[in-house]
């Protein structure tokens, strides 16, 4: 569970979109672009993270790539998911991510056995967009499962304020 605790620093690091993207209407995509996230922790393994950053996509089409500046610690791909407008400026994400081992001892990647499959995370977010579209604040909350698919102990909730990325 340690591991997997620690691991929880990949929560960034991949996974898979559940279900499909919701039916976003044009004039429904304002959070539509790139945008860079500043996160500050709350509770649980959150709160530990120090400078903790996201970089998002946000598809016209309801769905969403989103990457951190823990991706390679240990390694692993961007997170996937869906979004929906749930009111005037406000948004709901929730996209997941692959969890993997971490290596006790070099030699294991060596012999072929690093970075192994180790559960998955969900995280489910909040969003307000700004009256001017540039910026947004959520709240965010991290949830592990093993990889049977039970829930572990160790996720946490965050703070976030995000800037449009633009020319």
């Amino acid at each position: 569970m340690k591991s997997l605790s620690f691991v929880a620093a990949l929560l960034l690091a991949g996974g898979l979109a559940s279900g499909c993207a919701g039916n976003i209407k044009a004039e429904d995509t304002r959070l539509a672009g790139a945008w860079h996230g500043h996160l500050k922790g709350t509770s649980g393994w959150l709160a530990a993270m120090k400078d903790l950053q996201f970089m998002y996509v946000f598809n016209k089409d309801g769905t969403l790539t989103e990457s951190s500046n823990y991706d390679a610690y240990p390694p692993g791909p961007p997170a996937y998911g869906v979004w929906q407008k749930t009111g005037p400026r406000r948004f709901d994400a929730k996209y997941e991510v692959f969890l993997t081992k971490a290596v006790g001892i070099t030699d294991e990647i060596a012999k072929g056995n690093g970075w192994s499959p180790n559960g998955y995370g969900i995280l489910r977010e909040t969003l307000t967009l700004s009256e001017d579209g540039n910026a947004f604040d959520s709240t965010l909350r991290f949830e592990l499962y093993d990889a049977q698919g039970k829930p572990v102990d160790g996720g946490g909730t965050a703070t976030n304020h995000a800037v449009r990325i633009r020319f």
